[in-house]
């Protein structure tokens, strides 16, 4: 007998048909003798639909409503898979995220997990239960509803793994696995039969959808190895795991591009000591996710400042950035959205030179800019027009070979 924790995401239970599917899968799961907890993301669009509701209302909810509000989206999920398994004659139980002792921070719409008290879901499952847990939200120690972000079912399934030493953690989407590149857009890109945590996170980090970062950053710190796979067919997945020596082998492992991105232009600001850790203080302290950052080399006693952050944030950069302003005594802030994030990917490049050399000349051949570069020790990302990002991710794909099996 094994514990697997299960978490199918919003395509994978997008209607009831589909709902009654995943209950069968978790019936035959269970069957097998396994004890089973399963996450369940909100169904497709209904997230969506309820932010556009909430903006139809108001152009700039409060955080906290917004909160409750989605809460709601991944409780209908899991009350209607448990009611599909009690159908299929499982005993089945669902928990929402504050039921399921998910203790996190207070910061509404993206919550960090600070604890979970596994006990109730430790006596459910003795009792025999499928137990069935709301992806995406918890609780804050003020008894207030919180959510963990986009993507944050995912985190919710690594997290429970961990918290109830879990043999197998399975991530069902709906592509059957970790891709070189999106299917969609790349139409010969591979799947991987297995890649490392850092791998995976520095391209979830660049905008492949297959899995939220904040996931894997928990899969490694904890050692949950899991694997991600399709709800609509029974291929094996890819294995996300700990780096191994022969990963190295491969120089570049994925290409991935993120189109949620704004540039914020940061300008006219005094060039001296202190006046970006002031602008950078600013956004911390309103919980903007700052990723890519260019200083440029003052003038005339002025600097300017260029950073990028998803575009959900780019509102709330601007208005933490005007008191920052009043403070230094000048400064202004402008925001470019139509940009996009294209990255490749692979531990390789940490004992292999030329990568940089090749993704530039290849952006340079099909007549793109780059707006911004960043490296790190496996990845390399380039800021350029949006308009551009689809090509740009085939001609890198191609660029690497990564169409080749290795």
């Amino acid at each position: 007998m094994a514990r697997i924790v299960q978490k199918y995401g919003g395509t994978s239970v997008g209607d009831i048909e589909r709902i009654k599917r995943v209950a069968e899968r978790i019936k035959a799961a269970r069957d097998e003798g396994n004890q089973l907890v399963v996450v369940v993301s909100a169904r497709s669009g209904v997230t969506n639909e309820l932010i556009a509701r909430a903006r139809a209302i108001h152009e700039h909810p409060s955080d906290r409503e917004m909160d409750m509000l989605l809460a709601t989206g991944e409780q209908e999920t899991i009350a209607l898979t448990a009611i599909a398994l009690h159908a299929l004659k499982v005993d089945a139980v669902s928990y929402t995220g504050a039921q399921a002792g998910i203790f996190t921070d207070a910061v509404h719409t993206k919550a960090k997990i600070k604890t979970i008290n596994a006990r109730p879901i430790e006596h459910d499952l003795k009792a025999g239960k499928v137990v069935i847990v709301a992806g995406f939200q918890g609780i804050n120690e003020d008894g207030q509803i919180t959510t963990l972000g986009r993507g944050g079912s995912d985190l919710t399934a690594i997290a429970l793994a961990a918290a109830i030493k879990a043999d197998k953690c399975e991530i069902y989407t709906d592509v059957d696995g970790v891709y070189t590149a999106d299917p969609r857009v790349v139409k010969d890109a591979r799947k991987l039969a297995e890649i490392s945590y850092d791998e995976m996170l520095e391209l979830a980090s660049s905008g492949s959808k297959v899995m939220q970062s904040r996931s894997v950053e928990f899969a490694k710190k904890y050692d949950v190895v899991f694997e991600v796979r399709s709800s609509f067919n029974h291929n094996p997945g890819t294995i996300v795991k700990e780096e191994v020596v022969y990963m190295e082998q491969v120089v570049v492992r994925g290409v991935a591009v993120d189109k949620d991105q704004a540039k914020v232009i940061v300008s006219n600001i005094p060039d001296k000591p202190g006046s970006a850790a002031k602008v950078f203080r600013a956004l911390a302290e309103a919980n903007v996710i700052v990723d890519m950052i260019v200083q440029n080399i003052g003038h005339n006693g002025i600097a300017n400042l260029t950073f990028t952050v998803p575009q959900g944030d780019s509102h709330r950069a601007e208005k933490a950035l005007e008191p920052v302003f009043t403070e230094l005594g000048g400064g202004e802030v402008a925001i470019h959205d139509q940009i996009a994030k294209l990255s490749v990917v692979g531990v390789g490049m940490k004992t292999h030179s030329g990568v940089a050399a090749t993704l530039f000349q290849t952006l340079a051949d099909q007549g793109i800019n780059i707006e911004l570069i960043s490296t790190s020790e496996i990845k390399i990302s380039v800021v350029i027009a949006a308009a551009r990002a689809d090509d740009a991710a085939r001609a890198a794909h191609a660029a690497f070979g990564l169409e080749k099996a290795v």
